[in-house]
């Protein structure tokens, strides 16, 4: 069996978050809240905040909300922190309400990306804010980074701001932005401020915080890894670095000189300042009593070949992307710095990266740091061992102190009973933004760790019934897996580890998360352990008794897992397995489900209207639903978020997965693209072929593409030839098995079985989590 690979490999080059001498204000101790009014801190006693944290979202004490832990973490080196939650950003007043930071501004603009928590995929406004106390809208303005960091600059005009959040991280350089269709400059010169930390940040804003606390100046702080930040390119600091110019393409490599054929090997060493001459020890001798020395021309390699540039160290190596007007100006150039981008995201060997803002006297540098060392497991025992209140702030309760009603906040009450056992995703989907945020290195928490925050929700969080609603992360089962050496994972640049196939290098050893399970519902108190996070099924059919603990003991009902679509072609866009994995775990599934006497439903997941997604791939994907009996009432459209790779195979119509040429070489280096409304359309349509509404515009589509023979009253055809009386409206299984909870409708998403409310065991499902993606 192979061992799990400890990130301690990467950590030796960073300070361990323990290691830190507290900041004077600890004496202060731990907060029940962090204070969101000037009562509040007077009741701790404070006459200041040390470091005022500013957020969009509702402050909940939580390890699964980033303020709460970026706070407390900061809470443990001894600083004073105040939270600013979701003000009002049409003045700068309400950013004075805890008086003037002390040491700087920490912003976000929450959980989400403020653009997608507020848009749908086909750029509509929501009307519901999950991360808002009652679930409403419109808390958080657009692009809050951007807002909260000129607002608070307002407020307080020589106090430096910190930005960070996945709105900041996928932000860091010139991005395309969909809601606008234009590409946008970095967030960092837009929200102008002094540093960005992108990904997991309690390393950087640990040290950052310590050094601002010495009195360095902000704008001296420019080493820390998992940084952005802006200079002039005549700054000297930056002199030092040996700079890499990736800012074209088709551009040729290190040239080396040519030979010349007429030259003689001697006269080519001559020209190197080298010598073709060896001495022979007997022939030195004879030399010394001849009156004249002799040569011997013997074979050397030719000198002209040995005399290459060495390679520059890549912790002082920095990579020049295309500057903001020229991505914004070529797509095909918008390509090359996305595909540059991705490949230095490993922290074991990524170089840092500078992109050119502007020219002449408003000409700037925006730097951005190699990424972030991952935290060892130590160290996410410490992050998530923190004392968490566990519950929103007391401000949002009503006066029996009660969160129900109109101050409920759903974010808060999906995950209240949930445990957070990893970050990372090393699954690499095109579509997904965990890896350019969380990275592609799985960190991991301890067992003990684990069943500790378990046995905290038994025991002190209001209304747990004995059911864990969640043992998981941004994937189900990723938990210890990792690089069987850790040299060769700090080498590594593949931007996947399971695409096209699983990497031999790879552990895919799934016995420690069988035995976290099996110790979790073996707690008193416990009586059920669901898995609500989605599943990676093409690692989970590597172990098959982690398939039969899976499905015979932690789901209830139905599992969520994501195939994404059927067909090669989008599927070779996304880096997603193909059809044939999810058919070997459906197998298992049904094999085990019958042992255990169980009715058990999956719940695929599939997008309409990727990159790289034709008509006819869509129309396949519709006959394979409805040979499945699969019924989607709630669709996913592709959503361009920033920074994804699929993002940039939207804009620019090139796969940046492939080496980016000026004109297209091969057939897979173009992509073909779902644009305009009416496409898009369709392309839903095809996944909702049951809807009658849907069926006038796939009969026409069905009969362009020639394919009429699936237009027909039988059980073989996709829709009827005949159009319902009525309106049309297709009265979902979402419906009919619903349950209303003020006025909004809480239950599964698909056609499958609904609930059955009697006295059958094991048939119930519970109430659907959010799927944990960007995707709406």
């Amino acid at each position: 069996m192979n061992a799990p690979v400890d990130v301690s490999f990467f950590a030796r080059a960073a300070k361990p978050l323990g290691s830190y001498r507290k900041y004077w204000a600890s004496r202060f101790g731990t907060a029940p809240f962090f204070p969101m009014s000037r009562a509040e801190m007077e009741k701790l006693g404070w006459d200041s905040c040390d470091i005022v944290l500013v957020t969009g979202d509702a402050y909940v004490d939580h390890p699964s909300f980033g303020m709460a832990v970026i706070g407390r973490m900061l809470e443990a080196q001894g600083f004073r922190v105040g939270i600013i939650a979701q003000p009002d950003w049409q003045s700068a007043e309400p950013f004075k309400v805890l008086g003037k930071p002390n040491l700087f501004w920490g912003v976000t603009a929450g959980n989400m990306d403020s653009m997608i928590n507020s848009y749908t995929a086909d750029r509509k406004i929501r009307s519901d804010d999950a991360y808002t106390p009652g679930d409403i809208g419109g808390k958080r303005p657009d692009r809050a980074a951007i807002v909260y960091s000129q607002r608070c600059r307002e407020a307080f005009k020589d106090v430096p701001i910190v930005l960070g959040g996945i709105e900041g991280s996928l932000r860091r350089i010139a991005h395309y932005d969909y809601w606008s269709d234009k590409v946008r400059r970095s967030v960092v010169v837009d929200a102008k401020c002094d540093l960005l930390l992108y990904g997991n940040a309690e390393r950087a804003i640990v040290e950052i915080a310590h050094r601002l606390a010495a009195r360095e100046p902000v704008q001296d702080i420019t080493d820390v890894r998992g940084t952005a930040f802006v200079r002039r390119p005549d700054d000297a600091s930056g002199k030092d670095w040996f700079e890499i110019d990736s800012t074209s393409v088709d551009a040729p490599g290190r040239v080396e000189a040519h030979v010349n054929p007429y030259m003689t090997t001697s006269e080519q060493a001559a020209e190197q300042g080298a010598t073709c001459e060896r001495e022979d020890p007997a022939a030195q001798g004879a030399q010394e009593t001849a009156a004249a020395p002799v040569k011997t021309m013997l074979f050397v390699a030719n000198p002209a070949l040995k005399a290459k540039l060495k390679v520059p160290p890549r912790d002082r190596s920095v990579i020049r992307l295309p500057s903001y007007e020229q991505v914004k100006a070529d797509p095909v150039l918008y390509a090359h710095a996305n595909r540059v981008l991705h490949l230095e995201t490993n922290p074991g060997n990524a170089r840092a990266l500078v992109q050119a803002h502007g020219a002449g006297v408003t000409a700037r540098d925006v730097w951005i740091t190699p990424p972030p060392i991952p935290l060892t497991t130590a160290e996410m025992d410490m992050v998530f061992d923190l004392p968490y209140a566990r519950s929103p702030h007391p401000s949002y309760a009503d006066a029996q102190g009660s969160h129900d009603g109109e101050t409920k906040i759903p974010a808060w009450e999906m995950i209240r009973f949930s445990v957070n056992i990893m970050r990372g995703c090393f699954g690499g989907c095109t579509f997904c933004s965990i890896t350019e945020h969380e990275g592609r290195i799985i960190q991991s928490r301890s067992e003990d760790s684990v069943i500790k925050e378990i046995e905290d929700i038994r025991d002190k969080v209001k209304g747990f019934t004995g059911t864990i609603s969640d043992l998981g992360g941004p994937t189900a089962n990723m938990y210890r897996l990792g690089c069987k050496t850790p040299e060769i994972e700090a080498a590594c640049r593949k931007p996947s580890c399971v695409y096209p196939g699983i990497c031999q290098n790879l552990t895919t050893d799934h016995g420690p998360l069988i035995k976290m399970y099996r110790r979790g519902r073996a707690l008193r108190g416990i009586k059920k352990i669901l898995i609500g996070s989605g599943l990676r099924y093409d690692l989970a059919i590597q172990s098959p008794e982690y398939v039969k603990e899976l499905v015979q003991h932690h789901v209830g009902g139905y599992l969520k897992i994501a195939p994404e679509h059927t067909e090669q072609g989008p599927l070779t866009k996304m880096m997603k397995p193909g059809i044939g994995s999810y058919d070997k775990f459906k197998t298992l599934f049904d094999k085990y489900s019958l042992e255990a006497g169980k009715k058990q439903f999956l719940i695929p997941y599939f997008i309409a209207a990727h990159p790289g997604t034709t008509d006819e791939d869509m129309m396949h994907l519709a006959v394979w639903l409805k040979k499945n009996s699969f019924r989607a009432d709630q669709v996913q459209t592709f959503y361009p978020s920033p920074m994804a790779t699929a993002t940039a195979m939207y804009h620019s119509g090139r796969n940046p997965l492939r080496k980016i040429h000026r004109t297209i070489e091969s057939a897979d280096e173009s992509v073909d693209i779902v644009r305009g409304e009416k496409r898009r359309k369709l392309h839903k349509a095809f996944l909702r072929y049951h809807d009658a509404n849907n069926w006038p515009l796939l009969r026409e589509a069905l009969k362009n593409m020639g394919r009429a023979d699936l237009i027909g009253n039988g059980k073989h055809h996709l829709i009827p030839t005949f159009q319902p009386l009525s309106d049309g409206a297709y009265q979902s299984a979402r419906r009919k098995n619903s349950t209303p909870v003020a006025g909004r409708l809480l239950t599964q998403h698909t056609g499958l079985p609904p609930r059955v409310t009697g006295s059958e065991k094991n048939t119930k499902a519970p109430l659907r989590k959010a799927r944990p993606s960007l995707k709406p």
